[in-house]
């Protein structure tokens, strides 16, 4: 995929939902990887045509895993003049050895935004972009449907009341396999998360299905969209 594809799914997703309003300052979250970086190089290339003038600033919450590598997005920050925060937080020990946790992706989740949101407040964000793809869309529908029994989805627009921050989802039209061909073509970054139980997730047993339900039935990952924008979101 090339950038002008990639601006040209952004740019739906913020016309479309009203992401993006004079004077906003964005927080980008960085996890490291492909989704994260992605996404900031498309916001600081809409930037540059979008009639709507906002600022975006990267912000990556440091689990404190090991040994992850931030110097190569700093230096990718640093190209497009962008800011980059590292925010030090010992959320891996909590939830893997204080915390044991049996479920360690939800508890983990959580202070992972809360020490974002809090970071984001801190510096004058009014808003966070969080790379939630089109898979990732369909695969929590899919989630939601399995574990919970009711069909839901992630908005694309979500105001948080007590932090006052609203959380836009501008790669929800960018398919997943896009997203790896542009990190391959421009040469992303990609730090990888040393998190033990990556790869070993509900989310990844989601993923697996859907990928093996749309090899038997070429199309139907575009329908199950297209289901998830048909019902609205709450």
């Amino acid at each position: 995929m090339k950038a002008q594809r990639l601006f040209s799914y952004v740019r739906r997703a913020t016309d479309d939902y009203n992401m993006i309003n004079d004077g906003d300052k964005i927080a980008v979250g960085i996890s490291g990887g492909k989704d994260s970086l992605t996404l900031l190089y498309a916001l600081n290339g809409l930037k540059r045509f979008y009639p709507k003038k906002f600022d975006v600033v990267a912000i990556t919450v440091d689990l404190d895993f090991g040994i992850q590598d931030f110097s190569k997005i700093e230096k990718y920050c640093n190209d497009m003049d962008i800011e980059y925060y590292v925010v030090k937080t010992e959320i891996a020990n909590v939830v893997f050895n204080e915390r044991q946790e049996s479920n360690p992706c939800s508890l983990c989740a959580k202070m992972r935004k809360g020490a974002l949101n809090d970071f984001a407040k801190s510096i004058g964000c009014n808003k966070i972009a969080y790379a939630h793809h089109k898979d990732d869309m369909i695969e929590t529908m899919f989630l939601s449907l399995i574990y919970e029994g009711r069909f839901h989805c992630f908005s694309p627009v979500t105001y948080l009341d007590k932090m006052e921050l609203t959380v836009i989802r501008p790669l929800m039209y960018v398919p997943e396999a896009d997203v790896i061909g542009f990190t391959k073509k421009y040469e992303l970054p990609v730090a990888k998360s040393k998190c033990p139980v990556d790869g070993h997730t509900k989310r990844e047993y989601v993923k697996n299905i859907v990928k093996q339900l749309n090899k038997e039935n070429p199309g139907c990952k575009e329908r199950f969209f297209r289901a998830v924008l048909n019902k609205g979101f709450d």
